[in-house]
């Protein structure tokens, strides 16, 4: 699964890597070390002609639902299985979206003990992972905007930490996943495949991070 991540980044980078033509200011932008469930993220959709970057509630809640319950249990979505469960199919042929991160945290067991690692790319560079969003109207009529985050096998880093991932978008692949144009499952499908290994690295990191309380530098530092 993938619970938590970081998105520290600068803005102008973000807009710039993700060819951000529509955005909001950059005063509302919010550096994290620590985003959880619940949390507005920053998320990018394409709207058939441009790439426009906003701010998702993590915790997706389909449009039919009769309430805001599920949110909490919909925070990841097994790519094997998108196109065929009811609450993310209709997500997947139309509003897909990317969810730019700079890495994420998982908890390696080890005996009784979950230790947190961090894992992100060797070169420290913003990555887009693919997510599904949905519009939902509660009862008194607000919009409510959410999305989740798509998993998939671990690779060979990750194997020895936890049995899911997050689906990474390499950059070649990025303008496929977002146009809202594109319906072919199979196509959709090949996309949602395990990172290469040797361009990621993860080291155990203060357990801190396991509160989403904390949120500061020193949840991305290395343990000693």
């Amino acid at each position: 699964m993938c619970g938590r991540f970081s998105l520290f980044t600068p803005y102008e980078q973000i807009i710039e890597e993700f060819d951000i033509q529509q955005a909001f200011d950059e005063d509302y932008y919010m550096e994290s070390y620590n985003i959880a469930p619940t949390h507005n993220i920053v998320s990018i959709i394409n709207d058939g002609a441009k790439n426009r970057m906003g701010y998702l509630k993590w915790g997706l809640i389909p449009s039919w639902a009769k309430d805001n319950r599920m949110a909490s249990k919909m925070i990841n979505a097994r790519s094997e299985t998108v196109d065929e469960k009811p609450s993310f199919k209709k997500a997947f042929q139309q509003r897909r979206c990317i969810i730019p991160m700079d890495s994420f945290f998982e908890w390696k067991r080890e005996g009784k003990a979950k230790i947190p690692m961090r894992i992100k790319m060797k070169d420290d560079s913003l990555f887009g992972v693919a997510g599904l969003w949905d519009t939902w109207k509660s009862p008194a009529g607000e919009a409510i905007h959410t999305c989740t985050i798509l998993t998939t096998t671990p690779n060979e880093l990750m194997i020895d930490i936890h049995d899911r991932m997050p689906v990474i978008i390499p950059e070649s692949s990025q303008a496929i996943w977002l146009n809202p144009n594109v319906h072919d499952n199979k196509q959709l499908k090949t996309l949602l495949v395990p990172y290469p290994a040797e361009n990621m690295m993860a080291y155990e990191v203060s357990n801190k991070v396991n509160s989403p309380k904390n949120n500061s530098e020193e949840l991305i530092k290395q343990s000693s």
